[in-house]
């Protein structure tokens, strides 16, 4: 289903915390274009519409993915109330600099039919793949409609991308992530946060020690020796969120950890837990998985940096709300997005007064 809140107790508690949140950060009356940035991890939040929503258009054909991107987008852009929208997108071989410290780095990465399609269009999984670049294609149409800026670099990963906007290019602003992909966890401090919407949830520090344990200092060091299976990414043997809970306490300190200090704890504690030697008798792979998860130094080319400066600082186009309906009509999505252009209007329309 799309990302839509309907339960009346999650939207209060939803809307509290974003309140609190508002409040520590200040009044919203003196908001200009960048204050509150939200980062939207394409790729992550239009597979997921792509996947699970089986919507159709007038003629039969699967929107889902489309209709169901642009109302996640939406329904997170009324909820945390962004002054920018940028949506990112993994670039041509984007993935080859990690591919190069490991070959089968996303080698198994592939969509899957997850739903019961039994019409024509999504029967196979060829059809399916080709199904899903029509419709990614199509969004991004959808977007160029829109008040948002749309960026994605050669060779450098979405996830790159906006950690080094979130770390570097608006590094004294507000910055919310939009993604289920649990790597993004790693950036968030007192100004970065991230916003689940599989979850339905913002996760700050606190959010992330309720939820797993771990500071969010040392949430990285959690992801590498615990591995992403989403990214053929192996851990260590036997490293999981629990008996890694047991056996490095430290990680749940505010101060972070370094691979070395992790090693000397594990020297100081030989022979206490199994969990111990293994990480000592696996530093290479602790520190490959270092090298492709970590994303606090994403190590981009100074040119693909000045290239992502060159895009993020360009004027930022108002609403084209004629050519959004327009687009819907051609798709005969009118029924998927009813009432499109009151939707994209109350949605959409406000970011025009930031924009010269």
């Amino acid at each position: 289903m799309p990302d839509i809140i309907t339960n009346s107790d999650e939207k209060r508690r939803l809307f509290s915390l974003f309140e609190n949140m508002k409040d520590k950060q200040g009044s919203g009356l003196n908001k200009t274009q960048n204050s509150d940035v939200l980062l939207v991890d394409f790729y992550n939040i239009f597979i997921r519409s792509f996947c699970a929503i089986p919507t159709l258009n007038s003629n039969g054909l699967h929107v889902g993915g489309i209709a169901g991107f642009l109302k996640t987008v939406g329904a997170a852009v009324k909820l945390l109330s962004p002054s920018r929208v940028i949506i990112v997108i993994d670039g041509n071989g984007g993935s080859l600099k990690r591919r190069k410290i490991y070959p089968e780095y996303k080698n198994h990465r592939k969509t899957t039919i997850r739903l019961n399609r039994s019409y024509e269009d999504l029967s196979t999984a060829e059809l399916e793949e080709e199904g899903l670049k029509k419709q990614m294609l199509r969004t991004i149409s959808y977007l160029d409609t829109l008040p948002v800026t749309t960026i994605a670099i050669d060779n450098v990963e979405a996830d790159d991308v906006i950690a080094y906007a979130a770390v570097e290019h608006f590094k004294d602003k507000n910055v919310y992530i939009m993604s289920s992909d649990r790597d993004f966890l790693q950036l968030v401090d007192d100004r970065v946060k991230v916003w689940n919407p599989s979850k339905k949830k913002i996760y700050g520090c606190s959010e992330i020690f309720d939820e797993y344990g771990i500071s969010c200092k040392n949430f990285i060091n959690y992801r590498i020796l615990d591995g992403d299976v989403s990214d053929n990414i192996d851990g260590i043997k036997g490293c999981g969120l629990k008996t890694l809970k047991k056996c490095l306490p430290i990680l749940a300190e505010p101060k972070q950890y370094t691979l070395q200090e992790i090693y000397n704890y594990c020297e100081s504690h030989a022979g206490k837990y199994k969990l111990h030697t293994s990480i000592l008798e696996n530093k290479s792979k602790v520190e490959r998985n270092f090298q492709l998860m970590q994303l606090s130094d994403t190590q981009i080319q100074s040119f693909s940096q000045l290239r992502i400066k060159e895009v993020l600082d360009k004027p930022v186009n108002k609403l084209n709300k004629m050519e959004f309906v327009r687009l819907v009509g051609v798709d005969g999505m009118r029924d998927s997005l009813q009432n499109c252009g009151v939707w994209v209007g109350e949605v959409w329309g406000r970011f025009n007064s930031f924009i010269q």
